[in-house]
């Protein structure tokens, strides 16, 4: 898939710049941002859901009970 992005001149330098410095196409930087933005996303919505559910149900094991639980000990 081709996706074109305006920018302006001084936006292209500051992209091309940056993308050189880091030993990347300029391709390749946009992905790894794009992907990394969504994952940011992913992670804070997964985040948010676990602390609704933390707050309905606060409880909490330690590291000790969890294996003895899982017959770990």
């Amino acid at each position: 898939m081709a996706i074109s992005l305006r920018l302006s001149n001084e936006e292209s330098v500051l992209v091309k710049s940056y993308a050189a410095l880091h030993g990347l196409s300029v391709s390749d930087l946009f992905r790894q941002a794009v992907m990394e933005k969504i994952e940011d996303e992913y992670d804070l919505k997964a985040f948010e859901k676990a602390m609704a559910s933390f707050k309905q149900d606060d409880t909490t094991y330690s590291l000790d009970e969890v294996e003895k639980e899982l017959g770990l000990v």
